[in-house]
């Protein structure tokens, strides 16, 4: 709008529209209306500049959120990935000692029938043969007596 009313003012006369008649000194308004005109335009500039620089700043914002939430979410996925390996680990642990006392156990129990074995031999016939296996299994009753701890 304002360049069309500079045109006017600065390249016509009365002559061209009668209207421009009642303008005094259209050369004065032609120069004010150009001053106005730029700084509508610097306003204009200011103002896109700064929206372009908001834009920018929320798109920044945007990706630094987004980047934010993938390392929580990656984070997260490491946290139960760490869990998830800590509770194998402690299965197999508990598996491992459950092995173990059964194997214990399993021992305990035979060289437990190997010394009743012996003895009531022993006590059915008191030979030297079975006097040697009672002595055998109180012999390996003493090495392993851990066992019965």
């Amino acid at each position: 709008m304002l360049l069309i009313a500079i045109a006017f003012l600065r390249f016509y006369d009365q002559t061209d529209f009668e209207f421009l008649g009642l303008v005094a000194n259209p050369r004065q308004w032609s120069n004010g209306f150009t001053v106005a005109a730029l700084l509508a335009t610097l306003a204009n500039f200011g103002v896109e500049w700064n929206r372009r620089n908001r834009e920018t700043n929320r798109l920044a914002q945007e990706a630094q959120r987004r980047a934010e939430e993938e390392q929580r979410r990656t984070e997260e996925e490491q946290r139960r990935v760490r869990e998830e390996q800590r509770r194998v680990a402690q299965e197999r642990a508990d598996e491992s000692r459950r092995t173990e006392e059964r194997e214990r156990q399993i021992a305990r129990t035979r060289i437990e029938t190997r010394c009743r074995i012996a003895e009531i031999q022993f006590q059915l016939d008191p030979s030297d043969r079975n006097r040697r296996l009672l002595r055998e299994a109180l012999a390996l009753l003493a090495e392993y007596g851990d066992l019965f701890s």
